[in-house]
């Protein structure tokens, strides 16, 4: 999250946000929904395994599918709120 940077010839540090470090990460559906298609075919390689084999990956298809469908949303929503936070401030919106 932060960036330290330090100029030839200088004895100090200096210290900064990394403006990628600002961007929320982990929002791309696309993962999500690839973990649940690998958790679906794990799923099927265990097609006669008994339900309490069988169910943490049930489990982890319902989380991926969720985090999938929810996510998108979600992200909307942080940049909503973010773009009305930067406008109620009279500070400049970091460059992105």
């Amino acid at each position: 999250m932060a960036r330290r940077t330090r100029v030839a010839g200088e004895r100090v540090d200096r210290v900064s946000l990394n403006p990628v470090s600002q961007q929320p990460r982990h929002f791309d559906s696309a993962v999500h929904e690839e973990h649940a298609a690998l958790f679906r075919e794990g799923l099927r390689l265990l097609a006669d395994a008994p339900p309490e084999r069988r169910a943490p990956l049930e489990e982890m298809i319902a989380l991926a599918e969720f985090l999938a469908e929810r996510l998108p949303a979600l992200l909307e929503e942080w940049h909503t709120y973010r773009d009305e936070l930067r406008a109620s401030t009279s500070r400049p919106a970091p460059t992105e």
